[in-house]
């Protein structure tokens, strides 16, 4: 079975754009590959975040995709680092790694653009330890999003210049991969682009969010001031409550609101009170999870355990490997 590698940086809650747009396929993909999901608290250390709030946004992390689906019995499911194994091969692969390429990162360079005070050693290098998660489990496959196509091929950069420097063709060349044709982004409340906490909080729909605080956001929402001839093109705001609307109630809703639309009766107010009512609907197993995941100390203690010594073994494997290949033998 082929191995899929992907991690997610902690934080503290996740939304229903997290779902749609990585949780989902996440849970199809553990079905048919041989999955590998970690909690990246190594990479998230770039930005210093205080102890507490890195162990709270690691636990909510882990309950959140634990509450969407994610089967430990299913796929490995860990923290980053419960695997010490992860930095060993993150040093070597450093001496693989050049300045110059690492400078031209487009990430690196938009952190220099964007946080001039904190550009430290872990930022530059950031490539090297994404690429280090995947090849640690020898993966072949990476579901990664646009803005990280480039790191994959410096991935691959790095996996071919070790198999060249000593004469192995061991790891393999990762690919980039989605699980579906066409990754669902779920649009933001506030009309514009996607959801994104960064927006603030009234633009997001979270997974452990009350009920009536998602009735609230949703009545919130941007629209417009309604259409004014028949079959008119639906503006921005609209299209993105439609958009959402498709993904989360029934089909006969849809159409509804859709023929309101196209013959000038909808109000914008019943619609959003019925989106409101849908999204209630369709977060409640998931919330519910989450409370039930949260209160189970024990569970989630056995999950990340269990999770983490499925990963060493995994980790451990490609190390003692790598170490042999580079000439680390015991006398």
């Amino acid at each position: 079975m082929e191995i899929v590698v992907s991690g997610v940086r902690p934080t503290n809650r996740q939304h229903i754009g997290n779902y749609f747009g990585a949780v989902k396929s996440f849970v199809a993909m553990q079905e048919k590959y041989d999955s590998y999901f970690f909690i990246a608290d190594y990479h998230s250390l770039t930005t210093h975040p205080k102890p507490a709030d890195l162990s709270a946004n690691v636990r909510q992390t882990i309950i959140e995709y634990l509450a969407c689906g994610l089967d430990p019995e299913k796929c490995v499911l860990y923290r980053q680092s419960d695997v010490p194994q992860i930095p060993e091969l993150y040093l070597v692969f450093n001496m693989l790694a050049y300045l110059g390429e690492l400078e031209r990162a487009n990430t690196f360079k938009e952190k220099v653009r964007t946080q001039p005070d904190n550009v430290n050693a872990g930022l530059l290098t950031y490539p090297v330890l994404m690429a280090v998660d995947i090849i640690i489990h020898r993966a072949v496959k990476v579901p990664v999003g646009k803005d990280q196509q480039q790191h994959l091929e410096m991935t691959r950069n790095y996996v071919n210049r070790f198999n060249y420097l000593y004469g192995v063709d061991y790891f393999p060349e990762p690919q980039a991969f989605s699980f579906d044709e066409k990754l669902v982004s779920i649009p933001s409340l506030d009309g514009e682009g996607k959801m994104s906490k960064s927006k603030g909080e009234n633009t997001v729909i979270f997974l452990d969010d009350e009920p009536e605080l998602i009735r609230k956001k949703m009545l919130r929402a941007v629209t417009d001031s309604g259409p004014t001839e028949m079959n008119s093109e639906k503006s921005v705001p609209v299209q993105n409550l439609f958009d959402i609307m498709q993904l989360i109630s029934a089909k006969d809703t849809v159409e509804h609101f859709d023929a309101a639309y196209n013959n000038c009766t909808i109000r914008y107010g019943d619609f959003k009170k019925q989106l409101g009512e849908d999204m209630v609907k369709f977060i409640a197993p998931i919330s519910e999870r989450i409370k039930e995941i949260s209160g189970n100390e024990a569970y989630l203690k056995k999950v990340l355990d269990e999770g983490g010594e499925r990963a060493r073994a995994s980790a451990q494997r490609t190390l003692n490997d790598v170490r042999e290949i580079i000439g680390f033998k015991k006398f």
